[in-house]
């Protein structure tokens, strides 16, 4: 759509060609499901899906948590926004979910795959329970979802964004088992790219140093992060959310890639 002409007269086509692909991207009333939206980075994207003018239903495991995120965001965008809790480990909650989709706005356009579990598991300590629990989140519950928006998705022509992590490349310390449930993800990303195409484009984003670890105090985390990275600085979780808006929209010839928003520390490490 965009043409490179090196023109100085008017009309700019180049411009003029930005605004008409800007405009047929728009997210506009169209619907959006975000796991995990209720706080962190998943909130942040749900508020800037919001924000495009989108109805977006977010989804966590407490209901407390999820009624007091939808009255919050409710008070900005009224109307917009609706709320689910569910376990999307659970196969049954799965189908539970997206029949409150249809049934709260009917249909959906966009999947944002972001919920997950994070928490150590040294070699020497794991045990199949740790297994299941972050496998399941991080990796089959993407799967299955994925798997579940599909009918509705391939009628939009819509896409998926997965949540990945730097750390699906290089395997964070201690951290086996989430780094390849991530890594599992990564792969998840390009095949489901691979075999729902042309109707639906899945893509991911790999989130660096954006949300600090409770147990993690802020000079540790300057000390074990920030020297490494190019910007040397952390990231925010608007960063990651305005990456997957572009995903999302005018990202539209973007397919099966897993941009790294992380200041660059993909680099080195």
């Amino acid at each position: 759509l965009l043409s490179y002409s090196t023109s100085l007269n008017p009309p700019s086509y180049h411009f003029l060609n930005i605004r008409i692909l800007k405009s047929m991207n728009t997210l506009q009333n169209k619907i959006c499901l975000v796991t995990g939206g209720t706080r962190g980075i998943g909130r942040a994207i749900a508020e800037m899906l919001l924000q495009e003018g989108a109805l977006v239903v977010v989804c966590g495991r407490d209901t407390a948590g999820v009624n007091q995120a939808v009255s919050e965001m409710g008070v900005h965008w009224p109307g917009k926004v609706r709320g689910k809790a569910a376990d999307v480990k659970d196969h049954e909650a799965v189908g539970a979910l997206f029949e409150f989709v249809d049934r709260e706005f009917g249909g959906l356009d966009v999947l944002v795959n972001n919920a997950s579990t994070f928490y150590p598991t040294p070699l020497s300590e794991l045990n199949l329970a740790q297994w299941d629990d972050l496998m399941g989140s991080n990796l089959r519950a993407p799967l299955f979802l994925s798997q579940a928006a599909a009918p509705h998705l391939v009628r939009t022509r819509g896409a998926i964004v997965n949540i990945v992590d730097v750390h699906a490349e290089r395997p964070l310390a201690k951290f086996v088992v989430y780094s390849v449930a991530k890594a599992g993800l990564q792969m998840l990303t390009y095949a489901m790219a691979r075999e729902m195409g042309p109707e639906v484009r899945v893509n991911g984003v790999a989130p660096g140093a954006v949300l600090r670890p409770d147990d993690m105090d802020i000079q540790t985390w300057d000390q074990a992060i920030y020297e490494r990275i190019p910007l040397r600085r952390g990231g925010h979780p608007a960063d990651v959310a305005a990456c997957v808006l572009y995903l999302a929209t005018t990202g539209g010839y973007v397919n099966g890639q897993v941009i790294a928003v992380d200041g660059g520390r993909n680099l080195g490490f």
